[in-house]
């Protein structure tokens, strides 16, 4: 029996369905959010399914760049597995002074955070914001998700995903030795 793409279980049509009705119905020129509504209105999408259909038809289309919102900012993720429990990840990202051993190229201030679990932050050279979520992958190891959001510029984002790189390789290497 032949694999079926996640979306045609979920919503009984392919991307390439998806795209030739989006295009029929003149999509390209329309907000996001009148795009959201016809799709969990006219067709009884979850807005999770609406989203994704709307962001991978405007990719695809030229009509959006790759990790461009819906606001016209940019966001990177990157993430990271690490050989430590998932407590001593987080306090090493949360914790002022565990941070500036692996963070030296910028700085974060922390605004809202569930140990163990995520952890917001303002980045404190612009008005972009940090989030970082966790997951416990057993006594030993734990992985981190980093999302560097608001970014203004395409090529800003990528040096933030290249950053954001380095940064975890650090705080791999500084954890694990």
């Amino acid at each position: 029996m032949p694999k079926v793409e996640g979306v045609v279980k979920a919503t009984g049509r392919d991307r390439a369905e998806w795209f030739a009705l989006l295009d029929e119905w003149r999509a390209a020129g329309r907000g996001f959010k009148e795009i959201s509504a016809w799709l969990k209105t006219e067709h009884g999408l979850s807005q999770w399914w609406a989203q994704k259909l709307i962001v991978e038809y405007e990719q695809e289309r030229g009509i959006r760049p790759p990790g461009v919102r819906p606001n016209g900012t940019f966001e990177v993720t990157i993430s990271k597995t690490i050989g430590v429990p998932v407590d001593r990840l987080f306090h090493a990202i949360v914790d002022e002074r565990e941070r500036a051993k692996w963070l030296t190229d910028g700085g974060m201030a922390l605004r809202t955070s569930q140990p163990g679990r995520s952890a917001r932050f303002d980045w404190v050279d612009g008005p972009t914001r940090v989030n970082a979520t966790f997951e416990d992958k057993g006594a030993d190891r734990s992985t981190i998700a980093i999302g560097h959001e608001q970014l203004p510029t395409q090529d800003e984002a990528a040096t933030a995903k290249s950053q954001w790189k380095q940064r975890l390789d650090q705080l791999k290497s500084l954890l694990e030795s």
